[in-house]
């Protein structure tokens, strides 16, 4: 389109203008181009803060059941956990009951240099973070009930990339050499590598939501669930 505008430009400077309108058409031409640079500049920049600032959804808890044990008289919360696939594919569910309402979800998080991220890089374009552990606050985490299990390839690669699967698993099984060996991250192309968890009250009627941000780490938010939901895990 700018190639047809510039020779109307040109052919109108030729017949209307000579030298005078030559210049002119070169000084417009000069002008468009700037401006189709500009915008293409525009347009990557908020593709970068788009990436930048995105996040995915890992996973969702529900309250099913929450009620006093009727030897102890403690408060027990029993959870239903729902990981998400790289593909936003849910897996089956998980159960976990806790003493209390406030429980803490462990996690493992790789996040990698900057310059992987804002070039959206295949492999390298977003953290990514490995589930472990959850308990509540009232009990020690050496007590905490297990997640992913160790050993094998978690669920989350269900429908991912070969590619992608044996790219990350290889990082989770240097995780703590990451975590320690400055040299080791930089041949990686990670920056950092953590134990990461979220934690807060947990309430029935209320669907948590855990979210990996493409460039940082995880977050909780809570929705309400509508009211039909509600009924229905009453049934349940």
């Amino acid at each position: 389109m700018l190639r047809a505008a510039a020779k109307i430009m040109l052919l109108a400077a030729l017949v209307f203008g000579g030298s005078a309108g030559i210049w002119y058409y070169q000084d417009q031409f000069a002008a468009s181009r700037k401006i189709q640079q500009l915008e293409t500049e525009k347009k990557a920049l908020e593709q970068v803060v788009k990436r930048l600032s995105d996040e995915s959804r890992v996973a969702e808890i529900l309250v099913t059941e929450q009620k006093p044990d009727p030897t102890t008289g403690a408060l027990m919360t029993t959870l239903l956990f729902v990981e998400y696939t790289k593909g936003d594919q849910s897996l089956p569910p998980k159960s976990f009951t806790i003493e209390g309402k406030l429980a803490h979800v462990d996690a493992m998080v790789i996040k990698f240099d900057h310059d992987f991220v804002t070039k959206g890089d295949p492999l390298r374009g977003h953290s990514i973070a490995l589930f472990t552990k959850i308990y509540g606050d009232k009990q020690p985490p050496a007590d905490a009930q297990h997640i992913d299990p160790s050993g094998g390839v978690p669920e989350i690669y269900r429908d991912a990339d070969p590619r992608i699967t044996e790219f990350e698993q290889n990082l989770w099984r240097d995780f703590w050499r990451l975590a320690d060996d400055d040299s080791y991250r930089k041949e990686k192309g990670v920056r950092v590598a953590m134990g990461q968890g979220v934690w807060g009250m947990f309430e029935p009627g209320k669907l948590y939501r855990i979210t990996l941000e493409t460039d940082g780490g995880l977050n909780l938010t809570s929705t309400s669930v509508p009211g039909i939901y509600r009924e229905a895990l009453k049934i349940h």
